[in-house]
């Protein structure tokens, strides 16, 4: 620091100092864009999103049963059900901070220590009261492992200087259609209690295999994330988030509220506007949200490639308009072939955005940014299916299914607003 006050009385020492950072910053770009970026630390956090998405739909696949278990009514069960939300946003902040102090790949394999054996709990519950205490606990590692391990991977993104952070989403939603098929293979062969224990004990092996390999492997660590941030002027010389930050990730973490209340309104909302409205047979009405999470599932797996090529701003602004243009056919169109497209448009227009606008206020702000973005994309999935569910009342399913297009094509204007912000 003491050199930088002292530019004018040594200029060529300076100058050697510069050079000599320039060649060594592109000596170590250089290995990692052409060797394999499948490192161990990269192969380790696919593997604990993988599992974050398998626990989560093993739990959801047992809803019903555990529903039935402890004899709620619908009501009921959805305050209980909040208190998954509860305890993930009340979590979330909190562990942005715990990363920056103790590191985002050590919160992630406490994080997930804590969620995976929690997934098991419901199944043993004899109460609405108990199951929201339970729940709430399933919340906190939830969302404690979804913020440790979003900022673990935009630490990894900036080591290995490639977009790969659509790839460990990709992990997540395979995760969680296999979990789905999973679970709903052994519904009817063994109890909820049997099921939950198997998906803990899975996670628990994961978390100590995939933990030890990721604690091994060589971190850039946060401090590389700051230091690009003070670069671009969106970090103090402390490390801390300038103003100019801030309003990035707010605009970043709406760019992910946007994409979560379309995800959480077609996961449940498809199939009833299929056999509501278009009087789709309840089959063909099941494949609706199951067209969605594929394409969303296909578009993440090109996410990484398609970010490389296009770059990020233009992903985030061609899936947004993608997917304003496969909801509103959705919405509109009468015929099953043409709703069943449109969703497949809407799963692969949103599936990089969620992750490329976390991936950013990573950037900019560290794991205090992905903590701020995580918690407003939660909070996007939360509200959308009740407001899609009011504004059904108030008007039709297919009108209130028009506010997914809209919120799409505001996807797409704050991508723009975002490039330009931070060129500013």
């Amino acid at each position: 620091m003491p050199l930088l006050n002292k530019t004018e009385a040594r200029p060529a020492a300076s100058a050697s100092i510069a050079s000599s950072a320039a060649s060594s910053s592109a000596a170590a770009l250089a290995p990692s864009g052409r060797r394999s970026s499948w490192t161990a630390a990269r192969l380790a956090l696919t593997a604990f999103f993988a599992v974050d998405g398998f626990l989560f739909a093993a739990w959801v696949v047992r809803i019903p049963d555990v529903r039935a278990q402890v004899a709620a009514s619908h009501s009921a069960l959805g305050l209980a059900l909040l208190c998954v939300s509860a305890g993930a946003v009340a979590t979330m902040a909190v562990v942005g901070r715990l990363c920056l102090r103790y590191g985002s790949r050590r919160v992630t394999v406490a994080s997930i220590g804590v969620f995976a054996p929690a997934v098991a709990l419901p199944a043993h519950t004899h109460s609405v009261l108990g199951l929201g205490a339970v729940l709430l606990l399933f919340g906190a590692g939830y969302g404690a492992a979804n913020v440790a391990m979003n900022s673990a991977a935009v630490d990894l993104v900036a080591q290995l200087r490639r977009p790969v952070m659509p790839s460990f989403h990709a992990g997540y939603s395979l995760g969680g259609l296999l979990g789905a098929a999973v679970g709903g293979l052994l519904a009817g062969r063994i109890s909820a209690a049997w099921a939950l224990a198997a998906a803990a004990a899975l996670g628990l092996a994961v978390t100590a295999l995939a933990g030890a390999a990721l604690l091994r492997a060589p971190a850039a660590g946060p401090a590389a994330t700051r230091a690009a941030a003070e670069t671009v002027g969106t970090a103090t010389a402390a490390g801390r988030p300038s103003a100019h930050a801030r309003l990035l990730v707010l605009l970043l973490g709406l760019t992910a509220l946007c994409t979560a209340y379309g995800e959480g309104a077609l996961a449940d909302w498809a199939t009833l506007h299929l056999t509501d409205d278009v009087h789709a047979g309840a089959a063909l009405a099941a494949t609706g949200y199951a067209a969605f999470a594929f394409a969303m599932t296909a578009g993440r797996l090109s996410g990484t490639w398609l970010s490389e090529r296009l770059g990020g701003t233009r992903v985030m602004l061609f899936g947004g308009l993608t997917a304003c243009a496969g909801m509103t056919a959705a919405a509109l169109a009468p015929s099953v072939p043409v709703v069943l497209a449109g969703f497949v448009l809407v799963g692969l227009g949103l599936a990089n955005v969620f992750p490329l606008a976390i991936a950013r206020a990573g950037a900019v702000a560290g794991p205090q940014g992905v903590a701020t973005a995580s918690t407003l994309g939660y909070a996007g999935m939360l509200v959308g299916p009740p407001v899609i569910g009011f504004l059904a009342d108030a008007f039709s399913l297919p009108a209130a299914l028009l506010t997914v297009a809209a919120g799409s094509a505001l996807v797409g204007l704050l991508a723009v607003t975002v490039r330009r912000h931070h060129a500013a």
